[in-house]
Protein backbone atom coordinates (compact mmCIF):
# COMPACT_ATOMS: atom_id res chain seq x y z
CA UNK A 1 0.00 0.00 0.00
CA UNK A 2 4.45 -7.36 -1.62
CA UNK A 3 3.56 -7.31 -5.22
CA UNK A 4 6.63 -9.33 -7.32
CA UNK A 5 7.16 -8.45 -10.82
CA UNK A 6 5.34 -11.25 -11.99
CA UNK A 7 2.47 -9.86 -9.86
CA UNK A 8 1.47 -12.39 -7.03
CA UNK A 9 1.29 -10.74 -3.57
CA UNK A 10 2.91 -12.46 -0.83
CA UNK A 11 0.33 -14.40 0.93
CA UNK A 12 0.47 -12.84 4.21
CA UNK A 13 -0.38 -9.32 2.47
CA UNK A 14 -3.04 -11.23 0.67
CA UNK A 15 -4.83 -12.38 3.71
CA UNK A 16 -4.46 -9.01 5.72
CA UNK A 17 -5.50 -7.09 2.21
CA UNK A 18 -8.60 -9.52 2.51
CA UNK A 19 -9.30 -9.00 6.56
CA UNK A 20 -9.37 -5.42 5.68
CA UNK A 21 -11.85 -5.43 2.82
CA UNK A 22 -13.80 -7.49 5.09
CA UNK A 23 -13.92 -5.22 8.05
CA UNK A 24 -13.03 -1.96 6.81
CA UNK A 25 -16.29 0.11 4.77
CA UNK A 26 -16.80 3.29 5.56
CA UNK A 27 -14.10 5.10 6.11
CA UNK A 28 -11.30 6.67 3.81
CA UNK A 29 -11.54 4.80 0.83
CA UNK A 30 -8.96 4.76 -1.38
CA UNK A 31 -6.32 7.79 -0.80
CA UNK A 32 -9.33 8.00 1.64
CA UNK A 33 -8.00 5.42 3.46
CA UNK A 34 -6.65 8.78 3.45
CA UNK A 35 -6.84 9.18 0.49
CA UNK A 36 -4.67 8.85 2.44
CA UNK A 37 -8.57 6.97 7.03
CA UNK A 38 -8.63 4.11 9.06
CA UNK A 39 -10.40 1.15 9.61
CA UNK A 40 -13.01 -1.06 12.14
CA UNK A 41 -10.52 -3.69 12.11
CA UNK A 42 -8.22 -2.27 9.89
CA UNK A 43 -10.29 0.60 7.76
CA UNK A 44 -8.11 2.08 4.80
CA UNK A 45 -8.73 5.64 3.77
CA UNK A 46 -7.30 8.45 1.09
CA UNK A 47 -4.47 8.09 -1.36
CA UNK A 48 -4.22 4.22 1.15
CA UNK A 49 -6.42 2.50 -0.53
CA UNK A 50 -7.10 -0.67 0.23
CA UNK A 51 -11.14 -0.22 -0.32
CA UNK A 52 -9.77 -2.27 -3.73
CA UNK A 53 -9.66 -6.39 -3.19
CA UNK A 54 -6.63 -8.01 -3.01
CA UNK A 55 -7.04 -9.29 -6.62
CA UNK A 56 -7.96 -6.45 -7.89
CA UNK A 57 -4.55 -4.74 -6.49
CA UNK A 58 -2.01 -7.78 -7.63
CA UNK A 59 -3.77 -7.89 -10.84
CA UNK A 60 -3.22 -3.84 -11.17
CA UNK A 61 0.59 -4.47 -10.22
CA UNK A 62 0.85 -7.68 -12.86
CA UNK A 63 -0.05 -6.02 -15.79
CA UNK A 64 0.98 -2.55 -14.88
CA UNK A 65 -2.88 -1.09 -14.78
CA UNK A 66 -4.13 1.80 -12.47
CA UNK A 67 -7.16 1.39 -9.84
CA UNK A 68 -6.35 5.36 -8.72
CA UNK A 69 -4.75 7.56 -10.10
CA UNK A 70 -3.67 11.29 -7.78
CA UNK A 71 -3.40 14.59 -10.15
CA UNK A 72 -3.05 18.44 -9.78
CA UNK A 73 -5.03 21.03 -11.68
CA UNK A 74 -2.77 23.35 -10.58
CA UNK A 75 0.12 24.25 -8.25
CA UNK A 76 -1.69 27.84 -7.46
CA UNK A 77 -2.71 28.73 -4.03
CA UNK A 78 -3.69 31.33 -1.38
CA UNK A 79 -2.07 29.13 1.78
CA UNK A 80 1.59 29.11 2.21
CA UNK A 81 1.70 26.08 4.40
CA UNK A 82 5.38 26.17 6.06
CA UNK A 83 5.14 22.22 5.15
CA UNK A 84 4.25 21.87 1.77
CA UNK A 85 5.78 21.46 -1.37
CA UNK A 86 3.59 24.33 -3.54
CA UNK A 87 6.01 26.98 -5.54
CA UNK A 88 6.62 30.31 -5.50
CA UNK A 89 4.25 32.58 -8.49
CA UNK A 90 7.08 32.51 -10.64
CA UNK A 91 7.39 28.79 -11.12
CA UNK A 92 3.35 28.40 -12.14
CA UNK A 93 4.17 28.10 -15.77
CA UNK A 94 3.31 26.00 -18.86
CA UNK A 95 0.25 23.92 -16.66
CA UNK A 96 -1.42 21.43 -17.97
CA UNK A 97 -4.88 23.24 -20.07
CA UNK A 98 -8.28 21.62 -19.07
CA UNK A 99 -8.06 19.35 -22.28
CA UNK A 100 -4.50 17.86 -21.40
CA UNK A 101 -6.70 16.83 -17.87
CA UNK A 102 -9.25 15.30 -19.01
CA UNK A 103 -7.12 13.22 -21.61
CA UNK A 104 -5.05 12.47 -18.46
CA UNK A 105 -7.77 11.47 -17.00
CA UNK A 106 -9.27 9.08 -19.60
CA UNK A 107 -5.31 7.51 -20.51
CA UNK A 108 -6.12 6.61 -16.70
CA UNK A 109 -9.41 5.09 -16.88
CA UNK A 110 -8.19 3.17 -19.86
CA UNK A 111 -5.64 1.65 -17.44
CA UNK A 112 -8.14 0.55 -14.93
CA UNK A 113 -8.10 3.59 -12.63
CA UNK A 114 -12.16 3.71 -11.13
CA UNK A 115 -10.81 7.10 -8.64
CA UNK A 116 -9.25 10.20 -9.23
CA UNK A 117 -7.80 12.20 -6.30
CA UNK A 118 -7.43 16.12 -6.86
CA UNK A 119 -4.68 17.56 -5.39
CA UNK A 120 -2.70 21.16 -5.51
CA UNK A 121 -1.94 24.08 -4.97
CA UNK A 122 -5.94 23.99 -4.18
CA UNK A 123 -8.63 22.95 -6.80
CA UNK A 124 -11.33 24.97 -4.95
CA UNK A 125 -9.76 28.48 -6.64
CA UNK A 126 -8.92 26.61 -9.81
CA UNK A 127 -11.52 28.11 -12.56
CA UNK A 128 -12.29 25.07 -14.36
CA UNK A 129 -12.68 22.62 -11.59
CA UNK A 130 -16.07 22.00 -11.37
CA UNK A 131 -16.47 21.45 -15.33
CA UNK A 132 -13.93 18.56 -14.57
CA UNK A 133 -15.68 17.61 -12.02
CA UNK A 134 -18.44 16.73 -14.04
CA UNK A 135 -16.47 15.72 -16.77
CA UNK A 136 -14.50 12.95 -14.17
CA UNK A 137 -18.37 12.03 -12.53
CA UNK A 138 -19.99 11.70 -16.29
CA UNK A 139 -17.41 8.77 -16.82
CA UNK A 140 -18.30 6.87 -13.72
CA UNK A 141 -15.65 7.61 -11.97
CA UNK A 142 -15.18 8.43 -8.00
CA UNK A 143 -13.42 12.00 -7.15
CA UNK A 144 -12.10 12.83 -4.26
CA UNK A 145 -10.57 16.76 -3.69
CA UNK A 146 -8.54 17.69 -0.99
CA UNK A 147 -9.27 21.27 -0.69
CA UNK A 148 -7.85 24.10 2.05
CA UNK A 149 -11.86 25.65 1.61
CA UNK A 150 -10.59 28.86 0.36
CA UNK A 151 -13.19 28.74 -2.76
CA UNK A 152 -16.16 26.85 -1.25
CA UNK A 153 -18.71 28.95 -1.62
CA UNK A 154 -22.64 27.81 -1.04
CA UNK A 155 -22.91 27.55 -4.87
CA UNK A 156 -19.88 25.07 -4.62
CA UNK A 157 -20.73 23.15 -1.79
CA UNK A 158 -23.78 21.90 -3.10
CA UNK A 159 -22.39 21.30 -6.54
CA UNK A 160 -19.88 18.80 -4.54
CA UNK A 161 -22.90 17.13 -2.75
CA UNK A 162 -24.43 16.94 -6.29
CA UNK A 163 -21.78 15.07 -8.00
CA UNK A 164 -21.40 13.28 -4.49
CA UNK A 165 -17.25 14.25 -4.31
CA UNK A 166 -15.66 13.24 -1.48
CA UNK A 167 -13.83 16.14 0.09
CA UNK A 168 -10.86 16.07 1.87
CA UNK A 169 -10.52 19.66 4.04
CA UNK A 170 -7.35 20.34 5.65
CA UNK A 171 -7.09 21.31 9.42
CA UNK A 172 -4.99 21.17 11.63
CA UNK A 173 -5.69 22.55 15.18
CA UNK A 174 -8.71 24.14 16.84
CA UNK A 175 -6.24 26.86 17.83
CA UNK A 176 -7.56 29.93 15.31
CA UNK A 177 -3.44 31.80 16.02
CA UNK A 178 -1.54 28.80 15.21
CA UNK A 179 -4.06 27.33 12.21
CA UNK A 180 -3.18 30.95 10.32
CA UNK A 181 0.26 30.35 11.32
CA UNK A 182 0.48 26.63 9.69
CA UNK A 183 -1.42 27.90 6.69
CA UNK A 184 0.73 31.10 6.22
CA UNK A 185 -2.52 33.00 5.99
CA UNK A 186 -4.10 35.42 8.21
CA UNK A 187 -7.53 34.43 7.97
CA UNK A 188 -7.11 30.68 7.35
CA UNK A 189 -8.90 29.32 10.17
CA UNK A 190 -12.03 31.39 9.35
CA UNK A 191 -11.75 29.89 6.07
CA UNK A 192 -11.54 26.51 6.93
CA UNK A 193 -13.85 26.80 9.35
CA UNK A 194 -16.64 28.71 7.31
CA UNK A 195 -16.15 25.68 4.49
CA UNK A 196 -16.80 23.12 7.03
CA UNK A 197 -19.89 24.73 7.88
CA UNK A 198 -21.05 25.26 4.31
CA UNK A 199 -20.49 21.56 3.54
CA UNK A 200 -22.37 20.39 6.62
CA UNK A 201 -25.34 22.76 5.00
CA UNK A 202 -24.97 21.14 1.97
CA UNK A 203 -25.10 17.85 3.21
CA UNK A 204 -21.85 16.19 4.38
CA UNK A 205 -21.10 14.21 5.88
CA UNK A 206 -23.50 11.18 5.13
CA UNK A 207 -23.24 7.47 4.27
CA UNK A 208 -23.00 8.45 0.24
CA UNK A 209 -21.06 11.68 0.70
CA UNK A 210 -18.16 11.23 2.44
CA UNK A 211 -16.08 13.88 4.29
CA UNK A 212 -12.37 13.42 5.79
CA UNK A 213 -10.40 16.36 7.49
CA UNK A 214 -6.50 15.93 6.33
CA UNK A 215 -3.60 17.07 8.99
CA UNK A 216 -0.67 17.18 9.62
CA UNK A 217 1.37 16.03 12.65
CA UNK A 218 3.76 18.60 13.60
CA UNK A 219 5.37 19.97 17.16
CA UNK A 220 2.82 22.66 17.66
CA UNK A 221 0.15 20.19 17.23
CA UNK A 222 0.83 16.98 18.64
CA UNK A 223 -0.83 17.40 21.89
CA UNK A 224 -3.99 18.01 21.02
CA UNK A 225 -4.73 15.54 18.02
CA UNK A 226 -5.98 13.14 20.19
CA UNK A 227 -8.44 15.43 21.25
CA UNK A 228 -9.35 16.36 17.14
CA UNK A 229 -9.25 12.63 16.07
CA UNK A 230 -12.04 12.30 18.84
CA UNK A 231 -13.71 15.07 17.43
CA UNK A 232 -14.00 14.01 14.28
CA UNK A 233 -15.25 10.34 14.95
CA UNK A 234 -18.21 11.81 16.55
CA UNK A 235 -18.88 14.41 13.91
CA UNK A 236 -18.78 11.31 11.35
CA UNK A 237 -15.54 12.82 9.63
CA UNK A 238 -12.94 10.60 8.47
CA UNK A 239 -9.37 11.65 10.85
CA UNK A 240 -6.32 11.83 8.05
CA UNK A 241 -3.75 12.56 10.11
CA UNK A 242 -0.11 12.34 8.55
CA UNK A 243 3.47 12.70 9.60
CA UNK A 244 4.96 15.45 7.33
CA UNK A 245 7.50 14.55 4.35
CA UNK A 246 10.50 16.64 4.82
CA UNK A 247 10.37 17.99 1.48
CA UNK A 248 10.22 21.68 -0.28
CA UNK A 249 9.28 24.31 2.48
CA UNK A 250 9.30 21.58 5.32
CA UNK A 251 13.08 21.65 4.76
CA UNK A 252 13.27 25.43 5.95
CA UNK A 253 11.17 25.05 8.73
CA UNK A 254 12.55 22.20 11.16
CA UNK A 255 11.21 24.10 13.89
CA UNK A 256 7.94 21.43 12.77
CA UNK A 257 9.34 18.07 13.02
CA UNK A 258 8.73 15.40 15.53
CA UNK A 259 11.03 12.96 16.11
CA UNK A 260 10.18 9.39 15.82
CA UNK A 261 9.73 7.71 19.30
CA UNK A 262 7.22 10.93 19.93
CA UNK A 263 6.02 10.15 16.89
CA UNK A 264 4.76 6.39 17.85
CA UNK A 265 3.47 7.35 21.35
CA UNK A 266 1.16 9.54 19.00
CA UNK A 267 0.23 6.97 17.01
CA UNK A 268 -0.11 4.58 20.24
CA UNK A 269 -2.31 6.84 22.52
CA UNK A 270 -4.80 7.20 19.19
CA UNK A 271 -4.90 3.73 18.61
CA UNK A 272 -6.03 2.90 22.05
CA UNK A 273 -8.29 5.57 21.87
CA UNK A 274 -10.09 4.57 18.80
CA UNK A 275 -10.22 1.37 20.14
CA UNK A 276 -12.15 2.25 23.08
CA UNK A 277 -14.28 5.15 22.60
CA UNK A 278 -14.72 3.79 18.52
CA UNK A 279 -14.56 -0.20 18.74
CA UNK A 280 -11.75 0.40 16.25
CA UNK A 281 -8.78 -1.84 16.31
CA UNK A 282 -5.61 -1.26 13.82
CA UNK A 283 -1.85 -1.62 14.06
CA UNK A 284 0.28 1.52 13.60
CA UNK A 285 2.55 2.51 11.04
CA UNK A 286 4.06 5.58 9.40
CA UNK A 287 2.95 7.45 7.93
CA UNK A 288 -0.92 7.16 8.60
CA UNK A 289 -2.22 7.24 11.95
CA UNK A 290 -4.97 4.67 11.23
CA UNK A 291 -3.74 3.45 7.83
CA UNK A 292 -1.94 2.46 5.80
CA UNK A 293 -0.03 3.49 2.70
CA UNK A 294 1.39 1.32 -0.52
CA UNK A 295 -0.25 3.04 -3.30
CA UNK A 296 2.42 2.30 -5.71
CA UNK A 297 0.75 -0.70 -6.38
CA UNK A 298 -1.93 0.61 -8.17
CA UNK A 299 -1.76 4.72 -8.40
CA UNK A 300 0.09 7.05 -9.65
CA UNK A 301 0.75 11.50 -9.25
CA UNK A 302 0.02 13.70 -12.61
CA UNK A 303 1.54 17.16 -11.59
CA UNK A 304 0.77 20.10 -13.02
CA UNK A 305 2.96 20.40 -15.56
CA UNK A 306 2.36 16.57 -16.77
CA UNK A 307 5.05 14.64 -15.00
CA UNK A 308 4.32 11.27 -13.92
CA UNK A 309 5.86 10.38 -10.48
CA UNK A 310 5.02 7.08 -8.00
CA UNK A 311 3.35 9.58 -5.43
CA UNK A 312 4.17 13.76 -4.45
CA UNK A 313 6.88 12.65 -1.94
CA UNK A 314 8.99 10.29 -4.30
CA UNK A 315 9.87 13.40 -6.67
CA UNK A 316 11.68 11.35 -9.41
CA UNK A 317 9.78 11.86 -12.97
CA UNK A 318 8.82 8.77 -15.01
CA UNK A 319 7.83 10.72 -17.56
CA UNK A 320 5.70 13.27 -19.16
CA UNK A 321 2.16 12.69 -20.90
CA UNK A 322 2.82 15.32 -22.73
CA UNK A 323 5.44 13.11 -24.64
CA UNK A 324 4.26 9.59 -23.94
CA UNK A 325 1.28 7.60 -23.34
CA UNK A 326 0.24 7.12 -20.04
CA UNK A 327 0.19 3.38 -20.39
CA UNK A 328 4.00 2.91 -22.12
CA UNK A 329 4.92 5.42 -18.69
CA UNK A 330 4.21 3.21 -16.56
CA UNK A 331 4.75 -0.33 -18.24
CA UNK A 332 8.60 1.24 -18.70
CA UNK A 333 9.28 2.42 -15.27
CA UNK A 334 11.89 0.54 -12.94
CA UNK A 335 11.27 2.82 -10.34
CA UNK A 336 7.49 1.44 -10.20
CA UNK A 337 8.18 -2.30 -10.60
CA UNK A 338 10.95 -1.90 -7.63
CA UNK A 339 8.14 -0.39 -5.40
CA UNK A 340 5.67 -3.15 -6.44
CA UNK A 341 8.66 -5.55 -5.53
CA UNK A 342 9.02 -3.97 -2.04
CA UNK A 343 9.59 -7.50 -0.79
CA UNK A 344 12.71 -7.99 -2.45
CA UNK A 345 13.78 -4.54 -3.18
CA UNK A 346 13.55 -2.78 -0.09
CA UNK A 347 16.85 -2.02 1.98
CA UNK A 348 18.41 -1.74 5.80
CA UNK A 349 15.81 -2.62 8.78
CA UNK A 350 12.91 -2.18 6.81
CA UNK A 351 13.27 -5.44 4.67
CA UNK A 352 13.81 -7.42 7.96
CA UNK A 353 10.52 -5.76 9.76
CA UNK A 354 8.17 -8.32 11.01
CA UNK A 355 5.43 -5.76 9.25
CA UNK A 356 7.23 -5.39 6.01
CA UNK A 357 4.59 -8.01 4.20
CA UNK A 358 2.33 -4.86 4.37
CA UNK A 359 4.87 -2.02 5.51
CA UNK A 360 7.03 -0.21 3.68
CA UNK A 361 6.66 3.47 5.68
CA UNK A 362 6.90 6.46 3.89
CA UNK A 363 8.63 5.97 0.42
CA UNK A 364 8.61 9.71 -0.13
CA UNK A 365 10.06 10.28 3.26
CA UNK A 366 13.17 7.76 2.43
CA UNK A 367 13.73 9.22 -0.85
CA UNK A 368 13.81 12.98 0.30
CA UNK A 369 16.41 12.33 3.16
CA UNK A 370 18.44 9.90 1.83
CA UNK A 371 17.99 10.51 -1.97
CA UNK A 372 16.97 6.63 -2.03
CA UNK A 373 13.10 5.77 -2.68
CA UNK A 374 14.19 2.31 -1.26
CA UNK A 375 15.79 3.16 1.73
CA UNK A 376 14.24 2.27 5.13
CA UNK A 377 12.07 4.97 6.41
CA UNK A 378 14.29 7.41 8.56
CA UNK A 379 10.98 8.37 10.62
CA UNK A 380 9.94 5.15 11.44
CA UNK A 381 10.26 4.42 15.22
CA UNK A 382 11.83 1.23 14.55
CA UNK A 383 14.70 2.35 12.67
CA UNK A 384 15.39 5.31 14.92
CA UNK A 385 18.98 5.93 15.76
CA UNK A 386 19.42 8.93 17.69
CA UNK A 387 23.32 9.02 17.40
CA UNK A 388 22.28 9.36 13.75
CA UNK A 389 20.25 13.33 12.92
CA UNK A 390 17.95 13.17 10.27
CA UNK A 391 19.19 15.49 7.35
CA UNK A 392 17.72 15.55 4.10
CA UNK A 393 19.68 15.78 0.76
CA UNK A 394 18.79 18.15 -1.49
CA UNK A 395 15.91 16.70 -3.85
CA UNK A 396 14.64 18.81 -6.69
CA UNK A 397 10.87 18.55 -7.61
CA UNK A 398 10.58 16.15 -10.53
CA UNK A 399 9.33 19.46 -13.46
CA UNK A 400 12.43 21.24 -11.98
CA UNK A 401 13.64 23.61 -15.16
CA UNK A 402 17.10 22.32 -16.55
CA UNK A 403 19.74 23.13 -14.32
CA UNK A 404 18.16 22.77 -10.96
CA UNK A 405 17.63 19.39 -10.34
Amino acid sequence: MAVPNEGVLAAGFLTEVVNICKSAFAYWVLHSNNAKAVFVTQEFTTTGNFEFSAEAIAQAARLNRLLSMEIEFSLRCNFRCPYCYAPREDRLRDELTPEEIRAAVLQAKALGAVKIIVLGGEPSIYPHTPELIRFMRTNGLTVEMFTNGSGVTDDLAEMLYAQQVRVVLKMNTFDEALQNRLSGHAQAYRIIQSALSRLKAAGYPSSDHFLAVSSIICRQNIAELPRLWQWLREQNIAPYFEIITPQANARLNEWLYVAPPELESLFRAIADLDHRLFGKTWKIQPPLIGNKCMRHHFSCLVTARGEVQPCVGVTLSLGNIRRRPLADILAGSQVLQDLKNHRQTIKGPCAACNRASECYGCRGAAFQITGDYLASDPLCWRNYRPDQPLRCRVVAPADSPPGVR
